[in-house]
């Protein structure tokens, strides 16, 4: 990259509006993440829902006001994309755009990740979303026809089951506290803690899934996030269990507020 266009995509980084714009996404992820977890608190005591980012944005969605909500969140999570994108290429601002390969590689990753979250989103604002469950079963039923797809599907059961992980990791070894500027007061390191362990099982769980989708030949087991949640409450003491995952959603969602302010960007 030239000079030039890395002046220019610094000076983007320093936009102040931009910045605000792309924490807003990050509260708005975290407000899903406890309607997610609502949902399965829910789900818990009977009631029905996905729990899920389909479902949280539906459940957001059939409130008041839920439409411009909505339309806020496509505009913050397209914001928190882009952001992630100059990070990419030019590195964190706070770095002064130092970093590894390995973080800007980071940082591109949840680029890819925010813009399929702005799309959803979009789907839902627009009025045509749709349940990320069947979505996922009918894509997986598609790959499931031939052998490499089951391939690929039992790679990306793999790299899901990576990630969640990696996300228990970051929970137990305090690393989120890297994430943050100065803000590492014991609430919020129970906040990450609590709350990226509990993302990062039902991450696992969803990868599971996908990888037990391709020995049973049941596309309709692979059902995300969604589908993890709902196995955990078929099991014994499936009502607790079902409260305390929706509860640690719903934690990971609250740090995403603290994210919104104290994020390192």
């Amino acid at each position: 990259m030239n000079s030039t266009t890395g002046n220019a995509v610094e000076s983007v980084q320093n936009n102040g509006a931009f910045e605000k714009a792309a924490r807003a996404g990050h509260f708005v992820s975290g407000l899903l993440h406890i309607l997610i977890g609502y949902i399965a608190i829910r789900l818990a005591f009977g009631q029905g829902g996905n729990a899920d980012q389909s479902g949280a944005l539906a459940e957001l969605g059939s409130k008041p006001g839920g439409s411009i909500a909505l339309w806020i969140a496509v505009v913050a999570f397209a914001a928190l994309a882009l952001w992630r994108l100059v990070e990419a290429i030019v590195g964190k601002k706070s770095d002064s755009g130092a970093g590894s390969a390995l973080d800007r590689l980071k940082a591109g990753s949840l680029a890819v990740v925010y813009v399929a979250f702005a799309w959803s989103t979009f789907g839902f604002a627009k009025g045509s979303g749709k349940s990320s469950s069947e979505q996922n079963a009918g894509m997986t039923a598609k790959l499931m026809e031939n052998g490499f797809g089951k391939f690929v599907l039992i790679v990306v059961g793999l790299v899901i089951i990576g990630v969640g992980g990696y996300h228990v990791y970051k929970g137990v070894s305090k690393n989120f506290l890297d994430d943050l500027q100065g803000h590492t007061g014991k609430a919020v390191q129970r906040l990450g803690i609590a709350g990226y362990a509990a993302k990062g099982i039902a991450l696992i769980g969803a990868g599971g899934l996908v990888i037990v989708a391709v020995f049973t030949s049941d596309p309709s087991k692979a059902t995300g996030i969604d589908g993890a949640v709902k196995t955990l409450g078929e099991q014994p003491f499936g009502q607790v269990l079902l409260v305390l995952a929706g509860i640690g959603i719903a934690l990971y969602g609250v740090y995403a507020f603290v994210l919104a302010r104290y994020a390192r960007m």
